[in-house]
This record gives structure tokens, C-alpha cells and sequence, in this order.
């Protein structure tokens, strides 16, 4: 497709969620950590939808009502109370998380709000106890400044996060409560940006700003991008969770795709001159066209005894579900998200894939026959299970076919690991919102304001100047570092080893040590901030040399379940003794002593390269170098004198 994406009408807005790493949650005084044992409290509860102050029944609510789970609760003592089990009313709001969230707003130029009101947000998918999520603006308007031009804020807010889901099977889920209450900062933009990239930039430039701050956890989970995009002719569809940057733009783009494909199907659809009321007729059991299948997926499902199949016509969309939508989606995964959300069906069969599965031709054939329906230009949704479900997930198949003759569905949608996405729920409305009445407004005084103004991250051209000045990193580590996600982790390092371990040792595991691995095919990802800073503890109190790095982060790489100091014993790394690398170079030079009276000085480079065979990772290099230098001198002075 086209990369000028503005001639697509192409708008993106960032909504970008990072925990804060405060002493507590944001309503209680339990602290922000996950706790995976210990003792816990479990308790199971059912949630249903309210009306809001204007008397509506918000539909992402009633999606999650209408899909009957029941959610188990483990609440364990260590880092939850009865404010997460909804069984005590929250405290204040927490004044630390605040003041991060006005610092930020300084940052972005934002204007702050006078007095702060929480809100209530309705959520039943079971991720918060009560039904809701409490949030608060504390900022409004504001901006950061991009390449291809300035990117509006919209709010700042500051919210708690949800529980941590643990598991799901049927109608239980299981959160556990840890997470719940840590305190969130969300960012806002407007929709002002146009680019795939543009939006990758973005949400890098955000997310850097709030870890500069020194009070953002790190790991994988503590930072979520939502997107909302749209193009011309299309509509607004937000998307959740994505947890990589690099996936960011990877996920606009092919929404991009997803979107200008389902306008291409609704003109299809015109073209045909087809109706949304003549899609969808009659649902009908289907099964004695499969009495004798030798699909294994159907069959398996018949012989449990309750399910049998059942189908429905969509007339006039023969080969329109085969279409593909997104990079490995077709059109027919869109009705198959659809159907499993509102129903729990594991999935659909429609005859754009048949035969397939185990169906024969024939059976395709007899099941065209006994629904009367057209060979050439009907196409049939099937599904195999209880009765319930089955009419409900092809009531919402018929629903979402319907909605392809207005092209783009407005949307909640999840992202999946690939950058292409799935259906969530409907997009919420504002009949979600209403006050939160268990919590006084706090005033935002000159207090908050002056401990606020100690946050603001350091501006990057001081920051710049301090690490080539102060630091001594070369003008070009010193930008891969300032625009690295990894920066605030470097400034932390080197606060804490700094007056043991070189800053630049420190910029280069951070930076240098770890492209040049991604290089050469290392599964990068897998190294996380902790084993960083193992690394260079280890450095720091001598337990392997500088030149260990790059052998220690390809063994943490591909078994990141270890520990820096447990791979660098596997792997025999550690600091050997001036003496005894003396030895070596002595030894290696009686070994090669016809070279070296052969090559005189120039047979450095041939000792060097022996020696370091040996001793790499284990002592720094300068010391080999000059311990070389000067054994081989005196080698070839002995030599000379003889």
C-alpha cells in the first residue's frame, strides 16, 4: 500500500498507561508489588452493569454482563487489603503518584486542575472488584513537539491499575489482586498524528519523559499503549495493550490495511446490490448433513452428546469472507471474533474454506441443497456446539455481516503479538462515567506543586552535556543513550556503580553490547533491566571484566530464567589474577618463540591474539595488552642479549 498515509485520512491518538513506582497504591497503604506466593484470600464475585447518572446502560458493560463469567479473586495479604476486595472505602488519593502525574503535566506544558475530583469508570470484565476503575484528570491541553509536527495533549489523568488475570477456563476467570490499586498515569494526545512511525516516536517520547522522572516501574506489563485510528471514509477504532514499542507502528499500519480493506468489501457488497436486512434468515440445525462426517472437529463435538451444528445463510457473500483483512486475517475472522465474544464458541466454519477441516465436497454440496441456498453466491456460517451458544454466536455473525455495509465498525480491539488485532468489544460510550463519592477532591496546593517541580525530568541538552563532560561518552553514545528506552536505567547504574564501573562500560552494555548481539541473531527481548543490573554489579565488584559482557548477555538471552552471577559461573566466567595472566602471556610466547624471533615487535599482535583466546572475559583487555607489551619485550631483549 501507499506509504503517504495522509492521503488516507490517516489519524492516530495515544493513550499511554505507565505504572508508577510509589511507596503505595494509589487508594491504600498496601505496596506496589506483585506477590507470586505467599497466603491469599479468595473469594469469587458476579458483576452486572449499572445506569449511569443520565440513565443509560454503557454497551461495553452489557457485552460484559450478556457473557456470564464468574470471577475468583485471590487476594494475597502481603500487598493487597479489603480497599481491593471492596470491602472498605478507598483512602485518599496518594500524594506521591499525584505529584508525579502534575510534574508530568509541567513537562508537557499541560494546565493543571485546581481541584481534583475522582471518577468512577464502569468496568465489568472482572478486572477491578467493585464494577469500576477510579481515575482522575489532573491535567488538561499541553504538547510535545515532533519532527513532522507538534502532537496536541489531551488529558493526563492519573488511575489505578486493574487486577492481574491468572486464568480463564469457561465461564471462570481468575485475577489476582497484587496489581490492582498501583497507581497509573495516562497521556492522552489528540488525534494529530499521521504516521505509523509518527506514532512509534510518540509513544517513545512519552513514555521516556514519565520514566525520567525516577518514579516509573520498568518490566514488561508496567507500560501499555492504547491506539485509536481511523482513516477517511472509516472510523475510530481504539486498540488495546500494546506492550512493545516496536510494534506500535506496526499495528497502525495494519490497521490501516484492515480498514481500507473492509471499505473495499462494503463497495462489493453495493455492487452486488445487496441489503443488510437480506443478510441473516432463519438459524438451522444442520447435523444430519454431518451424520457421517469424517471431520474430526465435528465429530469430536458430536459424540460429547449436547452439541450438534448449526447453520445460517449469508446471501449473496459467497467469497467475501475469504477476503483477507489484515497480513494472515480474512474476513471471516472478523464474524469468528465476534461469535466467540458474545457467545464463548471456540470459533466458526464458513464454506470460503470448505472443503476443509475433514468436510467433503459432498457434504458441502448436501448442505447448500438443504438450505436452499445459491452455490455461486451465498456463503454459510456454521457452528458446533449447545444450542444457546450456537444461536447467540451466529445471531452475532449475522450482526457483524450487517455492520460490513457501513464498511468500518466503531470498535474496542486487542492486539495480538503480530501487530494484527481482534475484536474486544464495542467502543465505549460516556454513559460509563459518573463521580466518585467515597473520596474527598484534593486542592492542588504550592506544596504539591513545589514537590511536583522536583520531578520534572532534566532537559536533554543539559543532559546531553553532563554525559559527554561529566561521564566522558563520545558525542555518539551519548545520543544512542538519550534515545535510548533504556536511559533511565543508565542514569540509575551509574548512580549506583558509577565510582566503580566507567559510565561508558555502563552506556555500552546498555546500548552498544546489546545491538551488536540483535545483530547477530540473539534473542535480545529476552534480557531484562534486572539482568542488566546484575551485569554491573558483577563489574562492579570484580567478578568478571568489561569483555565478559557480550558472552554473559548471549547466555542470559537464551536462558533469561537464570540469574548474571548463575550464567557467568556456567559459563566459567571471572577475574583472573595479574600473576596468573602473566604466566599465561609467558607461556604463550615460549610456545610461539620462533614467531617472535622471527617477527620481533610485530609478533604483538599474534601473543595478543593467543593470549586473549584464553583470558577474554576474565581481565580487561588494556591490562593483557600492556602485560604483552611488556613480557615480549623483555623476551626480545633476553633474545638480543644472547
Amino acid at each position: 500500500m501507499s506509504s503517504d498515509y495522509r492521503s488516507w485520512g490517516l489519524k492516530v491518538g495515544l493513550e499511554i498507561h505507565v505504572q508508577l513506582n510509589t511507596s503505595r497504591k494509589l487508594f491504600c497503604n498496601c505496596p506496589t508489588k506483585l506477590v507470586e506466593s505467599g497466603e491469599d484470600f479468595t473469594f469469587d464475585r458476579i458483576l452486572r452493569p449499572a445506569k449511569s447518572e443520565t440513565g443509560e446502560v454503557d454497551v461495553a458493560a452489557f457485552l460484559e454482563w450478556h457473557r456470564g463469567k464468574v470471577y475468583r479473586y485471590s487476594s494475597p495479604h502481603e500487598s493487597s487489603c479489603l480497599v481491593e476486595a471492596d470491602e472498605e472505602p478507598p483512602h485518599e488519593v496518594n500524594r506521591e503518584a499525584l505529584a508525579v502525574a502534575i510534574a508530568i503535566a509541567m513537562a508537557l506544558r499541560s494546565n493543571i486542575i485546581d481541584e481534583i475530583y475522582v471518577q468512577r469508570k464502569i468496568v465489568i470484565d472482572g478486572s477491578n472488584t467493585s464494577g469500576f476503575q477510579r481515575t482522575a484528570i489532573v491535567a488538561l491541553g499541553g504538547y510535545i513537539d515532533d519532527e513532522d509536527g507538534r502532537i496536541g495533549i489531551e488529558t493526563i489523568t492519573i488511575e489505578e491499575d486493574a487486577a492481574r488475570k491468572i486464568s480463564e477456563a469457561g465461564e471462570l476467570i481468575e485475577y489476582k489482586l497484587d496489581r490492582l490499586g498501583i497507581p497509573l498515569i495516562e497521556i492522552a494526545t489528540s488525534p494529530d498524528i499521521h504516521s505509523p512511525i509518527q506514532a512509534e516516536r510518540a509513544a517513545f517520547k512519552i513514555g521516556q519523559l514519565v520514566r525520567l522522572t525516577g518514579k516509573a516501574k520498568r518490566g514488561l506489563g508496567t507500560i501499555r499503549q492504547d491506539l485509536n485510528v481511523s482513516i477517511l471514509g472509516g472510523a475510530k477504532t481504539e486498540i488495546k495493550g500494546v506492550q512493545h514499542l516496536y510494534l506500535i507502528s506496526r499495528v497502525v499500519e495494519y490497521e490501516v490495511v484492515r480498514q481500507i480493506n473492509l471499505l473495499k468489501i462494503k463497495d462489493l457488497l453495493v455492487k452486488r446490490s445487496l441489503r443488510p436486512e437480506d443478510i441473516g434468515g432463519e438459524i438451522v440445525d444442520v447435523t444430519e448433513v454431518f451424520r457421517e462426517t469424517k471431520s474430526k472437529l465435528i465429530r469430536s463435538a458430536l459424540e460429547k452428546g449436547e452439541a450438534r451444528v448449526y447453520a445460517v445463510v449469508l446471501r449473496g457473500f459467497k467469497g467475501i469472507l475469504g477476503l483477507e483483512v489484515q497480513p494472515g486475517r480474512r474476513f471471516g475472522a472478523e464474524l469468528s471474533d465476534y461469535a466467540r465474544v458474545w457467545s464463548g464458541v471456540k470459533g466458526i466454519i464458513h464454506t470460503d474454506e470448505l472443503p476443509g477441516y475433514g468436510i467433503s465436497i459432498d457434504e458441502v454440496d448436501e448442505l447448500y441443497k438443504s438450505l436452499s441456498a445459491n452455490r455461486d453466491f451465498d456463503s454459510i456460517v456454521l457452528v458446533v456446539d449447545r444450542a444457546e451458544k450456537a444461536f447467540k454466536a451466529l445471531q452475532a455473525v449475522i450482526e457483524r455481516a450487517r455492520m460490513a455495509f457501513n464498511g468500518v465498525p466503531e470498535e474496542t480491539r486487542a492486539a495480538n503479538p503480530d501487530g494484527t488485532t481482534k475484536f474486544m468489544r464495542p467502543r465505549p460510550g460516556a454513559a460509563r462515567m459518573y463521580p466518585e463519592t467515597d473520596i474527598p477532591p484534593v486542592e492542588v496546593s504550592k506544596e504539591i506543586l513545589d514537590e511536583a517541580l522536583k520531578l520534572i525530568p532534566e532537559p536533554y541538552d543539559l543532559k546531553y552535556r553532563r554525559f559527554v563532560e561529566t561521564y566522558g561518552l563520545s558525542p555518539e553514545l551519548a545520543k544512542e543513550i538519550l534515545n535510548s528506552l533504556r536511559l533511565d536505567l543508565f542514569e540509575e547504574l551509574v548512580s549506583l556503580y558509577g565510582s566503580r564501573v566507567q559510565p561508558t562500560v555502563i552506556a555500552s552494555a546498555v546500548e552498544s553490547v546489546l545491538k551488536s548481539l540483535k545483530r547477530d541473531g540473539v534473542p535480545v527481548e529476552n534480557i531484562t533491566d534486572e539482568h542488566i543490573e546484575q551485569a554491573i554489579a558483577l563489574l562492579a565488584e570484580g567478578a568478571i571484566a568489561k569483555e565478559a559482557l557480550s558472552d554473559l548477555f548471549s547466555k542470559l538471552a537464551k536462558e533469561p530464567f537464570k540469574t548474571a552471577r548463575e550464567a557467568a559461573a556456567e559459563i566459567g566466567l571471572g577475574v583472573i589474577s595479574i600473576s596468573e595472566l602473566e604466566d599465561i602471556v609467558e607461556r604463550t610466547i615460549e610456545e610461539n618463540k620462533s614467531k617472535v624471533l622471527e617477527r620481533g615487535d610485530r609478533a604483538f599482535s599474534l601473543i595478543m591474539g593467543e593470549v586473549m583466546k584464553i583470558v577474554r572475559g576474565k581481565i580487561d583487555g588494556k591490562i593483557v595488552a600492556e602485560v604483552v607489551k611488556r613480557k615480549l619485550g623483555d623476551t626480545l631483549a633476553s633474545l638480543s642479549l644472547a
